[in-house]
């Protein structure tokens, strides 16, 4: 136990990703099975202990610490986890280092009643570290900057395999993965892949940069429009279907209704998006509107029919048994075309190649987008095959330029990890009608280290109100901090006052020299917003 907490301190302080990938893989080749098994799956996201949850937590710290003290604590160090690991009593035993495995074990075979008291007697027999580290575990959230994909990228580098390797037999296997670790060892033979409806890791693109454009040729490419949904991979045939993110998350129970149309022996890459009201034939929804369907265990009738889930298609991998990575794009889209043609009309559809000659030809068809839900457009040369990963030369994001507006900063709330110490997650927003400030959005990155600084003393300086690790910062037409923020993207949403919620907001620029009350008003936010658009629940 003592060793996984100790790689989940190392990495929450490890900036790098280099220095991420190689504490991982000193982890995996030190560790004993299953516990390296089970600390991976906890690290990317593979670990459930749902018989845990954060209000028995609370009930348990409850009975040790003084709730003022407590809720004080909180407030400060701004992680459940890590506050209760810090203010549980130390025992009056030396702490214990029982294997991951048998406390993953054990808190798996237990029930709703019982694990309370098991999570208490762990608790009390570990040291602090440890304690965090319990704690991360059932809770679900280790926020130690891993994605899964790295995590095996550090497995792959481990093993001395290629990082599609791994993705390619990681959907055929369970925790703590003792057949993965004995082929990677070389004792044991590679994991049955499940080569026909198994995910295939998907092509990447680079930014399109000035530099880029002098030096490439416009005849080498194709281009197409860059959706504002999410990159999905459909794979069904005669065994069944299944439904990819971009990471390999099988997401198939959140889109029923789009997987009952995958009535074909085929993997496609494209974009899932949902229709508007009127149907495909009206277009895409804005991104607002594909949230609802997202991250649901189960969708209600009433959703699907509201929000309608369909397949913008960008390329063909595999039809039947042919694997058609390794051709070039043109030949893989006139198959694309063709297989196209037999698909459910209303849940698949083609993504339309763009027609241009020059770079400012493509640059007079990226500014003016036939529909608001589109990012900008994509450029793939005709003769790429399809390579896993993020391949130099092949496919390029020509995104539009962001749009900015001039915000008035509201209410700051307290980080995690090397920020719980500064209030450096801000809530901003614009003038109304009436005078008053209504939030437009949230952002917590943009600036430098020096800059957070400035503005944590800004917030202490100006409190006028706090809430937990939340506090309200005096905000008037006189005085107050402006903040000039880049979005890429706005929605209608009932769910905020000023009825409108942004896509991707960061802070580009602190306004330290402009007064509240020329920030922008909220007309100016309405006046972009696309026409038609759903409004949230």
């Amino acid at each position: 136990m003592r060793r996984f907490a100790t790689l989940l301190d190392r990495l929450s302080l490890t900036p790098s990703r280099n220095g991420k990938l190689r504490l991982i893989e000193a982890y995996l080749a030190e560790a004993p099975d299953p516990d390296r098994g089970w600390g991976l799956a906890a690290i990317t996201g593979d670990l459930r202990l749902d018989t845990v949850k954060p209000a028995m937590l609370r009930a348990l710290i409850a009975e040790r610490a003084d709730p003022e003290l407590f809720a004080l604590s909180h407030d400060f160090v701004g992680d459940l986890a890590e506050t209760i690991a810090l203010m549980w009593p130390e025992g009056a035993t030396p702490p214990a280092d029982p294997p991951l495995g048998e406390v993953v074990a054990e808190l798996r075979g237990a029930s709703r009643r019982e694990a309370p008291r098991l999570v208490e007697r762990r608790l009390d027999a570990l040291d602090a570290p440890a304690r965090f580290a319990l704690l991360k575990l059932v809770t679900g959230g280790l926020r130690v900057g891993v994605s899964a994909r790295l995590a095996k990228q550090a497995l792959a580098d481990f093993g001395g395999r290629d990082v599609n390797e791994i993705e390619e037999v990681w959907h055929g296997l369970e925790p703590p993965y003792a057949a993965l670790f004995a082929w990677l060892g070389g004792t044991g033979a590679r994991p049955a892949a499940d080569t026909r409806l198994g995910f295939r890791p998907v092509m990447l693109s680079h930014p399109l940069e000035e530099a880029d454009r002098a030096k490439l040729d416009p005849a080498d490419f194709r281009a197409e429009w860059k959706w504002d949904g999410i990159r999905v991979q459909a794979s069904a045939g005669p065994e069944g279907q299944r439904l990819y993110s971009r990471t390999g998350e099988e997401i198939s129970r959140a889109f029923p209704d789009l997987v009952e149309a995958m009535r074909f022996d085929a993997t496609l890459d494209g974009e899932l998006l949902v229709a508007r009201p009127e149907g495909l034939g009206a277009g895409a929804a804005p991104f607002g509107d594909l949230q609802r369907r997202l991250n649901r265990k189960t969708v209600t009738a009433r959703e699907m029919g509201r929000f309608p889930a369909f397949l913008r298609l960008y390329d063909l991998l595999r039809e039947g048994g042919e694997d058609l990575r390794p051709a070039p794009f043109d030949a893989r889209r006139a198959r694309l075309e063709a297989f196209a043609a037999g698909l459910d009309r209303d849940r698949f559809d083609l993504s339309p190649l763009i027609g241009f000659e020059s770079w400012a030809e493509l640059a007079r068809e990226r500014a003016a987008p036939p529909e608001e839900v589109i990012e900008g457009v994509m450029l793939k040369r005709r003769d790429s095959p399809y390579l896993a990963g993020r391949p130099a030369g092949h496919w390029y994001k020509w995104k539009r330029d962001p749009r900015v507006i001039d915000a008035v900063l509201m209410y700051a709330q307290r980080g995690h990890g090397k920020r719980s110490g500064y209030y450096s997650d801000y809530t901003f927003g614009v003038w109304a009608p009436d005078g008053a400030l209504v939030p437009v959005g949230k952002a917590y990155f943009g600036f430098t280290d020096e800059e957070l600084v400035r503005i944590d003393r800004f917030v202490r300086d100006n409190t006028v109100e706090r809430f937990g690790p939340v506090r309200a910062v005096r905000a008037e037409p006189g005085h107050g901090l402006v903040l000039e923020v880049a979005f890429e993207g706005l929605n209608r949403s009932t769910r905020h006052k000023s009825g409108v919620a942004m896509r991707f907001p960061r802070i580009s620029r602190l306004r330290w020299d402009k007064p509240p009350s020329e920030a922008d008003r909220i007309e100016a936010l309405e006046a972009l917003l696309p026409p038609g658009d759903a409004d949230d629940e």
